[in-house]
């Protein structure tokens, strides 16, 4: 039996538990979180389709569409990621992420009625609790339910999620944004004169409040390698200790990845922006083009990514996930700065393609490399250490320092290449430094893991 074993606890797991779930039942349960992760999506990146709307009716800058897009939205989402992923190490994480899906679709949902900015930032600091619920229960399930050669792939199967749901965001944000531009206001029941805008907030949000019933679908996998005196959880101090002790691998991997998220989220937020300023383009035509490259160009990249470090692994590399998310940044890097300058729509649409690939790829390996150095009943609070450090990082600066760039620095929106350029290659530049300064700390991480007892 693989369960590690303390002198007085006995291992939560038996001979008969240890055997890994058929594949076909954790296959379905990758979809079904997939599915779930799709709309969480959709509901953080609708708004980067309709800033030029927002900004107009409630009188808004560039620099304060950033906070909804990111702090407002990251506050929350890290405040309670933590607690929430210590839940997710003892209590029912079917439960944990299906009560999350309902109140971050409510909350976007919400966003339909709001007045003025303060509402609508209220309403993201809701949608921002609701999605803290999800990742850290799902990264937890899925490592219980893969063994670690497939692992990468499993994980990364399900973080396609993210650019399935921001293509899809941007798609149907562009149809409907095609479909409202001839109509200023909308009657609807209850609520009355409803903007386009905010018609779409409805449209998003509301069918993702039955959405997490799906989770009843699953079975909650069996906690391996647990046991039974941390059944109700590790001591913090005793979580604490162990990234104390791998403190290397921790700081050149969140960072590392970090740096990375923050670029991304930079250009998700005002790739919009920039085709409707530097080229001319509608926002319906964004949506529908950028949409759909983004939804097969990134969920190519984040599987391809996976299966690539499945297949390093395999072959003796134990540093396989940050290796290829190092590969990956200087893909990003390259093709992120053509994007920004170049001459025109078209060209800047051809290269999107290959930018969309390498900005996804990292970040299905960045959550199993967290996974495999961890102690299981550690996991959901490291996914959860990992996804506050890369969100502050990501959305809590991406957006904003764009956004700064060009009322403060440029002083002018339509300065936005240059801003998207300048934030995108130092973040890059550094990104790809932590990650390979981290390169030797993780392997030894892994090796240290075989040994940790408590």
């Amino acid at each position: 039996m693989s369960a590690r074993t303390t002198p007085n606890a006995k291992p939560v797991t038996t001979d008969e538990e240890d055997a890994y779930p058929r594949p076909a039942l954790a296959w379905y349960m990758v979809g079904v979180l997939t599915v779930i992760y799709v709309f969480s999506f959709i509901d953080r990146q609708i708004l980067a389709l309709i800033v030029e709307p927002i900004k107009r009716d409630l009188q808004i800058s560039d620099f304060q569409i950033s906070l909804l897009m990111g702090f407002s939205f990251v506050f929350f989402y890290t405040l309670f990621g933590i607690p929430l992923g210590r839940l997710a190490d003892s209590k029912s994480r079917r439960t944990i992420i299906a009560v999350g899906c309902a109140l971050w679709s409510l909350m976007t949902a919400l966003c339909g009625v709001a007045q003025n900015y303060l509402q609508i930032f209220l309403c993201r600091l809701g949608v921002g609790v609701g999605e803290a619920a999800l990742s850290p229960s799902a990264f937890s399930m899925i490592s219980d339910s893969f063994r670690r050669e497939r692992l990468a792939t499993a994980i990364s199967v399900y973080s396609m999620g993210i650019y399935i749901g921001a293509g899809l965001a941007y798609l149907l944000g562009g149809i409907v944004v095609g479909l409202a531009a001839s109509q200023e206001m909308y009657q609807l029941p209850i609520v009355g004169a409803t903007r386009p805008w905010q018609v779409i907030f409805f449209m998003v949000g509301l069918p993702g409040l039955l959405l997490g019933l799906l989770m009843y679908t699953i079975k909650e996998p069996v906690r391996r390698g647990v046991t039974s005196a941390h059944t109700k959880g590790v001591p913090a101090r005793q979580v604490l200790q162990y990234i104390k002790e791998n403190r290397a691998t921790f700081i050149c991997h969140n960072i590392g990845f970090g740096l990375i998220a923050l670029s991304t989220n930079a250009g998700g937020s005002w790739h919009p922006a920039y085709m409707l300023r530097t080229h001319g383009w509608t926002t319906a035509k964004f949506g529908i083009v950028f949409g759909s490259i983004l939804a097969i160009a990134g969920t190519a990249g984040i599987v391809a990514a996976g299966r690539y470090s499945d297949y390093l692994s395999e072959r003796g590399y134990k540093d396989a996930p940050l290796r290829v998310g190092l590969y990956a940044t200087l893909g990003l890097l390259l093709f992120g700065t053509a994007f920004v300058l170049a001459p025109n729509g078209n060209i800047a649409t051809a290269i999107y393609a290959p930018l969309a690939f390498f900005g996804a790829a990292p970040f299905g390996v960045a959550s199993a490399a967290m996974q495999q150095i961890m102690p299981n009943e550690m996991r959901g609070q490291a996914s959860a250490l990992y996804i506050f450090v890369v969100n502050v990082i990501g959305l809590g600066l991406g957006p904003s320092a764009v956004a700064a760039m060009n009322d403060y620095v440029f002083a002018d929106p339509n300065a936005i290449r240059y801003s998207l350029l300048i934030v995108g290659a130092i973040a890059q530049i550094l990104a790809a430094l932590f990650l390979w300064r981290g390169l030797k700390p993780y392997a030894q991480s892994l090796e240290r893991l075989k040994n940790w007892n408590g």
